[in-house]
């Protein structure tokens, strides 16, 4: 699909992306796997993995001037999602996985298919590359929140150390109290009894145990 999306370059387009949510405005650039968009105030770096449907519409329609400056994170060969998340590193990004918030924070580490993420909310999380929907790197030189750089450490302290794969780091934190997909189920927050065959078993505040899909994990973080 890519060569069907470079097409549009430059066109005003409207994105539909799994989850319902929907993005305007002017295609950039298209890469394997990110293709980038003006909206008007920042470039969002989206996932194509995670594009339903894209349509090119007319650029009065959407009522965004044309960019003047050029993306953040520039790239001097093809995009990728691990390209762009190695040249993010460090820098002031909003993401975006799932529900209705977007996280806020810097990436701190990258592995085979999740990165680590610290927030000045969350702190260090663990998220999925495969459920990362898009990325946006700060526009201006503010940090999340307006925060010191005292609460925003460069290497944030955290005992437990970077796994190769998201599975593993999941095995890792059997024993602890988390929260997984932000919280925004009740049932998403418990202690990790065990992982075993990318299936997690979750004990919940009365005792319970849910039995969780991990493919189905989007963000993991300790309370």
């Amino acid at each position: 699909m890519k060569n069907v999306y470079s097409a549009f370059t430059g066109e005003a387009v409207m994105i539909e992306l799994t989850g319902k949510k929907v993005i305007n405005g002017f295609l950039i650039e298209v890469g394997s796997e990110v293709m980038i968009v003006y909206n008007g105030d920042d470039y969002i770096y989206i996932s194509t993995s995670h594009i339903k449907s894209m349509s090119v519409v007319s650029k009065d329609s959407i009522g965004i001037d044309e960019p003047s400056v050029s993306p953040q994170l520039e790239q001097e060969d093809q995009l990728s999602l691990r390209k762009i998340l190695t040249t993010a590193k460090g820098v002031f990004l909003e993401i975006y996985t799932t529900g209705n918030q977007s996280i806020h924070g810097y990436i701190t580490g990258i592995m085979n298919n999740y990165f680590a993420f610290y927030s000045p909310v969350y702190k260090t999380m663990y998220i999925s590359l495969q459920h990362l929907k898009w990325l946006i790197p700060y526009s201006t030189n503010l940090s999340p929140y307006r925060l010191s750089k005292e609460n925003l450490p460069v290497n944030p302290s955290n005992s437990i150390t970077l796994a190769r794969s998201f599975e593993v780091q999941l095995e890792k934190l059997s024993g602890h109290l988390v929260v997984l997909n932000l919280g925004v189920q009740e049932e998403m927050i418990g202690k990790i009894e065990r992982v075993s065959d990318n299936i997690m078993e979750l004990i919940t505040a009365k005792g319970e145990s849910t039995y969780l899909n991990m493919q189905h994990i989007q963000t993991i973080h300790l309370p």
